[in-house]
């Protein structure tokens, strides 16, 4: 199947009693048995559901995977893969985190003996010298959070071709839609389904793709034994999220590409960081690994000021100043002050997320009134 029939039917089949065409929500916690042992493949919902079955085999289609995971959140996702490792295991990160990553690496799983290196990607090379026997795990966001670098995903994973290395990326961003990490040799796909593939800021969840059966049941088993599920009705809502998710990213694309362009050309702008750009210094990256450009753009003020930031954020209309991004209406966020708080001041500068930083979720509005949404909030 293409991309655009998978979202509807990757994995996907009619419920057999009735011949319902959408899943049911299956609101049970458990199965009858025939007999002791003796079941129909379900026997309590942590660790299967039918419902929850149905958008993991869809997770599974959509990203070119082997399994598919569905959990409470996309932090409860990321705490599965952590415990893939032993203490005394180092994991090898990109630098841009989201700040609830970063938070769980360092104020979490630090103190359970993982050491965590976090370096710039811009070139696979920066990080030959940091693996070791130690290494167990090589973390990617691509494009990061809130300032859009890539990382070329093929150089990585070839870097480590044959080591006993896990390679995880964060998909978030860019959605399976844009760019398939596991057809470029990622082990594990991980998403905030929150976000893209939920699509209505409605639901919480998360979402882990294995490119082997095997790695799959060994987070299958940590998700059961852990117990950081998906419940049946936010899964419906995600799996129904996931059959408009080609057509809804398009659009996200098509604004995205036209609000970066505006922004580059205001006078009040000092940088647009959108990987649609050709002023992107990873411009040629993102032509060459996603389909698309997505819907996230961040922008610096030329005035440097973060008191210009929050009036300007305090003027918009049609935008939404929340956090979170993904969702059908556009959406506008103060990293330093909001998604990003949790990250130590010193390491944001370092990173430049600078106090200046807006970072925006084009939404599938009508451009044009996003667009006049920003100009009058430049000029109030």
């Amino acid at each position: 199947m293409n991309f655009n029939t998978k979202v509807i039917h990757g994995g996907q089949h009619h419920e057999p009693a009735t011949g319902s065409v959408n899943v049911p929500v299956f609101l049970t916690s458990t199965f009858a048995q025939k007999s002791p042992g003796v079941h129909s493949g379900y026997e309590y919902s942590r660790a299967a559901n039918p419902t929850r079955q149905a958008l993991e085999d869809s997770l599974a289609s959509i990203e070119n995977g082997a399994r598919g995971l569905a959990f409470g959140s996309g932090l409860a996702a990321i705490d599965c893969v952590l415990k893939l490792l032993n203490p005394g295991d180092e994991v090898i990160a990109v630098d841009d985190l989201y700040g609830g990553t970063y938070r769980m690496f360092t104020r979490l799983f630090e103190k359970y003996q993982l050491k965590f290196t976090f370096v710039n990607f811009d070139d696979a090379s920066n990080i030959a010298d940091l693996i070791s026997d130690k290494t167990k795990l090589i973390w990617i966001e691509t494009p990061t959070n809130p300032l859009m670098k890539l990382v070329d995903i093929k150089a990585v994973t070839d870097l480590v071709k044959g080591k006993d290395i896990v390679v995880a990326v964060d998909n978030t961003f860019a959605t399976p839609y844009l760019q398939r990490p596991i057809d470029l040799g990622a082990d594990i796909v991980m998403h905030s389904a929150t976000k893209y593939l939920g699509g209505h800021s409605d639901v919480i969840a998360g979402a882990l793709v294995a490119n082997t059966e095997e790695l799959g049941e060994k987070l299958h088993f940590i998700q059961f034994a852990s117990g950081g599920i998906l419940g049946p009705h936010d899964s419906y809502l995600v799996l129904r999220g996931i059959k408009t998710l080609a057509l809804r990213v398009q659009r996200h694309s098509e604004n995205g590409l036209a609000v970066a362009r505006y922004l580059e050309s205001h006078p009040g702008v000092e940088r647009v960081i959108y990987p649609g750009l050709e002023s992107h210094p990873q411009h040629e990256l993102a032509k060459r690994q996603m389909t698309a450009f997505g819907g996230m753009v961040s922008f610096t003020f030329k005035s440097g000021k973060k008191e210009d930031a929050v009036k300007f954020l305090e003027n918009l209309r049609v935008f939404t100043l929340a956090e979170s991004l993904g969702g059908v209406e556009s959406l506008a966020n103060h990293p330093t002050l909001m998604t990003h708080a949790s990250i130590p001041e010193d390491k944001r500068a370092e990173l430049g997320i600078t106090d200046d930083l807006v970072r925006l979720s084009v939404g599938i509005e009508d451009a044009d009134d996003l667009i006049a949404d920003l100009e009058a909030a430049f000029k109030n």
